[in-house]
């Protein structure tokens, strides 16, 4: 949600909205604007020269990924943080690799070869040229701190990193962090208590990042053990200090949804694809919702007599992805 200030429900395009465009591009958040969202969800790495860059994975992710020679990359990791900005503008990120799990997962995904991983300061230039000055940017910070041979920056200058370029972008107001790494978040909000930290969980099965009713504390949530305020994660994100809680869709009642609204704060649940489930959760009270179709959580908000964001019209940044094709597939 935009900040803490924004009341409309938090249409959230995904990774800019993978479903219809290249991911963490700047073509996938030109079209999001274009459709017309609250937020544009992204990820964020660091360059071995300090860039700050948008991408899902610490490391070229083979199935979206060409080489300078328009080669598929091999599954050996590229580490982004032992290229250089110049380096990894090389790489081609405009289409998924025909034949992967992922290719059938985003049929309607439109290739955009040429596509390369863009900088947030790119991103923030794009959203200031569009025009729009209501859109959140909403970046999330990987780490692991189950396993500390990943290769991530440590917490304090990644935080440090980001948190620089979007006060030089002049997004302080209109930016969230996010993570599910609780004590990234702390950092953040001890060096930038103008930005909005959102706190991403997973508590569904065997991708439950919070351990409730274990005996040992969760390593993401720390230092707010969950267990220690009754397994009420609501409790322990209030007692961290945040308002804004992301959790996993799956397996969220609405009577957690309750009380966190008690508590004065929101709730925005990913990564939700489905047209029914997207009409389950908005009734059963979420605050937003983090999508992969953009358009079609767009069309299930209008069809229940929501407010929507108004559309973009003057984008920039690239070839537009099927800003319709939903809309066009189900009128009347």
């Amino acid at each position: 949600m935009a900040a803490g200030k924004q009341k409309m429900f938090d249409l959230s395009a995904h990774r800019g909205g993978r479903g219809l465009c290249p991911e963490n591009t700047l073509a996938s958040f030109s079209n999001a604007l274009a459709i017309g969202v609250t937020t544009l969800e992204m990820d964020a790495g660091v360059t071995r020269d300090g860039v700050v860059v948008i991408s899902h994975d610490m490391w070229l992710d083979p199935n979206i990924t060409r080489g300078p020679d328009g080669q598929w990359i091999g599954k050996e990791r590229k580490l982004i943080k032992s290229m250089t900005f110049k380096e990894l503008q090389t790489y081609d990120v405009g289409r998924i690799k025909p034949g992967t799990g992922l290719a059938a997962q985003f049929p309607r995904q439109k290739p955009i070869d040429g596509t390369r991983i863009p900088s947030l300061a790119s991103v923030l230039d794009l959203v200031k040229a569009s025009g729009n000055k209501d859109v959140i940017v909403s970046v999330e910070l990987k780490y692991d701190p189950t396993d500390p041979s990943l290769p991530t920056p440590e917490r304090e200058p990644y935080a440090k990193a980001l948190i620089e370029v979007l006060r030089k972008g002049g997004f302080a107001k209109r930016a969230t962090i996010q993570s599910f790494d609780w004590t990234i978040l702390q950092i953040v909000q001890k060096l930038a208590p103008d930005i909005t930290g959102v706190y991403l969980t997973s508590g569904y099965n065997e991708d439950d990042t919070l351990n409730i009713g274990k005996a040992e504390p969760s390593k993401w949530s720390d230092p707010f053990n969950v267990n220690s305020y009754g397994g009420s994660v609501v409790k322990a994100i209030k007692a961290a200090g945040g308002t804004i809680w992301s959790p996993d869709s799956r397996g969220l009642t609405a009577a957690q949804i309750n009380e966190a609204r008690e508590a004065g704060i929101s709730t925005i649940v990913w990564t939700v694809n489905d047209k029914t489930e997207m009409a389950k959760l908005i009734d059963m009270g979420v605050d937003g919702i983090i999508t992969d179709y953009p358009d079609m959580l767009r069309a299930v908000l209008i069809e229940k007599g929501k407010a929507v964001p108004k559309a973009t019209r003057r984008t920039t940044g690239g070839v537009m992805c099927r800003v319709r094709s939903f809309f066009s597939r189900n009128r009347g």
